[in-house]
């Protein structure tokens, strides 16, 4: 049986299965992205533009279609199902719009006589490895910058978005790019390091859980390919004043129950200095109970749910370890089905293992703290450093404590603000790289020096 196959998480339903891609199929898959690399690179980039921009079009046109596939795949609500169809659209226009300034030669200023540029060519055949919390906007996160360069595009989605999968291709395909230039595989991990260590494959992107991050890295490490990895969060919440307490505990919510839980930058560690922290908790705790797991395919629902019984069923074992350990339920901890109640988990110490794990789903950890010293402790106290939040009415301290925090984002008195001009990555155990923005073109590329006398 293949490992493909989308399980609907709200009823439980296997609603089809696709077969793994053959030995035969990952060869062809390979020849074709290779092939495409050099025609691809040879197009102008304004006409790249024109079939970029043609990408970004169909998924306008098809995001009711998508929407429902991804609602099936991993229970996300359909309003926000579509949403991400639209941002996937902005990405991709974002790269054609762009891609004059993206291609452009960078004059540099040289000590002596003559001229010298930076020079941006592709780099060939890419590999995408992609997740299954945002079938949509991580594919064009990677994809859009990459073929705006130049590069092609193997990718392999999470076994359980077959579906996207296919028609995510269809889309880049009907847009008229080169045979080859976008080729979707469904691979096996073995099947994953074979096309890694293939020499004609020039460099490899994963979204993806720290395991598989490390599996990914050594196989590249040991081919001496590139490899971009954009990987787990607990980002903090920081608490240190407000005007509008109601206003930051709404925005607490929306960032940890945004795409159900399941987002690596989602707001997972609530840490609310020592005068605010009753207040909050209080109410922060009231808003999340007030949201009730329901069906996904209604267009007012906030909280579907987690991708699947096995998610959840980890996701609850998390929680009940944390209580063992002496933590305290404050709201939620339950589940039926694939459905999660909002969580929150108070007094976590340091000695309990949820300190150091990230929560994949709507249950968030409270803490208390003395001042700004001893919440940027707190924040940095974790292997994790992708993004984080700072809510402040002093915009010294927003300037002092975004400076300090070790995270590759810092978002101050906002959240749910990702834009595509704006770079997306971490440090730390968060991966290695930047998607989205300009910097994302910048990954795999060849930045040739020319020098001229």
């Amino acid at each position: 049986m293949s490992d493909y196959a989308v399980v609907n998480p709200a009823t439980g339903e296997t609603v089809a299965t696709y077969p793994t891609s053959t030995d035969a199929q990952i060869e062809e898959a390979i020849a074709r992205a290779a092939a495409a690399a050099d025609v691809w690179a040879a197009t102008a980039p304004a006409e790249r533009a024109a079939v970029i921009r043609r990408i970004a079009e169909l998924h306008r046109e098809r995001k009711d279609e998508l929407g429902a596939i991804i609602v099936r795949e991993m229970g996300k609500p359909i309003a926000a199902a579509v949403g991400e169809m639209e941002f996937a659209a902005d990405i991709v226009e974002f790269y054609a719009d762009n891609i004059e300034k993206i291609t452009a030669d960078q004059p540099l200023d040289i000590l002596g006589d003559g001229t010298a540029v930076v020079r941006r060519s592709p780099l060939g055949a890419l590999f995408g490895i992609m997740p299954w919390n945002f079938p949509a906007y991580q594919v064009a996160r990677f994809a859009a910058p990459n073929l705006a360069v130049g590069n092609t595009i193997i990718l392999k989605h999470a076994p359980q978005c077959p579906e996207s999968a296919a028609a995510i291709e269809a889309i880049y395909r009907d847009a008229g790019l080169p045979d080859g230039a976008y080729v979707n595989v469904y691979a096996t991990n073995d099947q994953a390091a074979t096309i890694i260590a293939d020499p004609r494959v020039h460099g490899v992107s994963v979204t993806g859980s720290e395991r598989a991050g490390a599996a990914v890295a050594e196989i590249a490490g040991r081919h001496l390919k590139k490899v971009a990895l954009e990987l787990g969060g607990s980002d903090p919440f920081i608490v240190l004043s407000t005007d509008d307490l109601d206003a930051t505990v709404q925005a607490g919510v929306d960032a940890r129950l945004d795409n159900n839980g399941q987002a690596c930058n989602g707001a997972k560690r609530f840490i609310i200095v020592d005068e605010l922290y009753d207040a909050f908790v209080e109410k922060f705790t009231a808003a999340m109970e007030a949201v009730k797991p329901t069906d996904p395919t209604l267009e007012d629902t906030v909280l579907g749910p987690v991708s699947s019984e096995t998610a959840a069923a980890n996701l609850q074992k998390q929680i009940d370890t944390a209580v063992a350990q002496g933590a305290t339920v404050l709201t939620g901890g339950t589940r039926q089905g694939a459905f999660f109640a909002p969580t929150v988990l108070a007094d976590v110490t340091p000695e309990m293992d949820v300190y150091g794990e990230e929560l994949f789903g709507p249950a968030a950890v409270v803490y208390r703290v003395a001042d700004e010293d001893a919440a940027v402790a707190l924040a940095n106290d974790t292997t994790f450093g992708l993004g984080s939040y700072v809510f402040t009415t002093d915009a010294e301290q927003a300037e002092r404590v975004a400076d300090r925090i070790d995270a590759g984002m810092v978002y101050v008195n906002l959240v749910l603000a990702d834009s595509p001009e704006l770079p997306f990555g971490g440090i730390k155990r968060s991966g290695t790289g930047r998607e989205l923005g300009f910097l994302a073109a910048d990954e795999f590329v060849n930045k040739k020096l020319i020098r001229k006398a």
